[in-house]
Formats: structure tokens, C-alpha cells, sequence
């Protein structure tokens, strides 16, 4: 019994203090640091008719901060600047995370929703399901719809980088829009 005892204290001091990200979800992360310092124009993939205020707009991401932890992607529909997307290494994945600010700079009271994820996903595609602190922000700001969401980013080098929102259920939601990374620009965050 001693010698089992023994044995199961040493196997449990020789474990990390806590898991690391995957390989891939580390290959993910390092794909979008590679994108810093750059924007690039997208167009929206989805026809929902609830995404009729992005239809026409210009719409561009800059991967504007980085760092070993932490990635902040501005998003902007048309003249409107005020979400920034945040991919943030946890201590088992990634998290993403919608910062969404008024013109001021004010939080809004609809912000830092999002969700860890719950796999290690693939390290062109990272989907992340709603978490509870958002699933207690939408039902405490009436968005109760939002309570099932599962977000997705991609990214495939020199090819495109996507976001995607996806709503199971009824009434279910697709949405998703993909940007051009084969025409980079200098991001310019203001």
C-alpha cells in the first residue's frame, strides 16, 4: 500500500502545473501573430438578412497588437470601429473574446462575450462555444438567442483568415466573413 501511495505522489508531482495549449492550437496562434502589423479587406459570405448592415460596407480587420499571449484584431464595418477581436492562450486552449467599445472608448455593456475552446481544432480552424460568463451577459442583457453560439476563426496563410458565428437551433444563424490575405496592408489603428 506504502509503495502504491509512493507511486502516485511521485506521478502526480511529475505532472505540469497546469496543461499547455495543442500543438495545432500553437500553430494557429503563431499563424495569426504572423498576420501583425497588417490589414486586409474581406466580404461578407453569408446572405442572412440579419447581416444587412455589413452588405455594402467596407469591411477590414487589422491584426493590430500582439503578443506571446495575446492577439487583438480590430474589426471594422465601414466607418464603424467598435469591435476588436481578442485570441488569448489559456492555460488548456484559446480563448476568443468580442471587446466591443462605443466612439468614446466606453465599454459597451455588450462586450468581452465569447468562449475557450472546447477541442484542439486544427491549426487552420479554431472554434470556440459560448462560455458561461457570456451565457449570464446575454441573459442579463435580454440576448437570450446568443446562448447556444459557437465562433470560429481560420486561418489559412497567404490565402484567408475567416470569422464566423454559428447559432444552432431554431432559429439557427450562419454568419461569416472572410478576408483577403493575399493583399496585405500596414494596419493603421486609430
Amino acid at each position: 500500500m506504502r509503495s502504491s501511495i509512493l507511486a502516485f505522489a511521485a506521478a502526480t508531482f511529475a505532472l505540469p502545473a497546469f496543461a499547455a495549449p495543442a500543438p495545432v492550437q500553437e500553430a494557429f496562434f503563431a499563424r495569426l501573430q504572423s498576420l501583425c502589423g497588417q490589414s486586409f479587406s474581406g466580404r461578407l459570405a453569408t446572405d442572412d438578412p440579419a447581416d444587412a448592415d455589413f452588405a455594402g460596407k467596407p469591411l477590414v480587420m487589422q491584426v493590430a497588437a500582439c503578443s506571446d499571449d495575446e492577439v487583438r484584431i480590430p474589426f471594422h464595418v465601414g466607418e464603424d470601429r467598435s469591435r476588436t477581436w481578442v485570441v488569448t492562450r489559456t492555460e488548456t486552449g484559446l480563448r476568443l473574446k468580442h471587446d466591443h467599445r462605443h466612439e468614446d472608448g466606453s465599454e459597451d455593456a455588450l462586450s468581452q462575450y465569447g468562449g475557450d475552446t472546447a477541442d484542439t481544432g486544427t491549426a487552420r480552424r479554431q472554434e470556440f462555444p459560448v462560455d458561461e460568463f457570456s451565457k449570464a451577459l446575454f441573459t442579463r442583457e435580454n440576448r437570450q438567442v446568443s446562448l447556444t453560439n459557437v465562433w470560429a476563426l481560420e486561418v489559412e496563410p497567404g490565402e484567408i483568415f475567416a470569422y464566423e458565428l454559428r447559432r444552432p437551433g431554431t432559429p439557427g444563424r450562419f454568419f461569416r466573413v472572410e478576408f483577403d490575405l493575399t493583399a496585405p496592408k500596414v494596419a493603421s489603428v486609430r
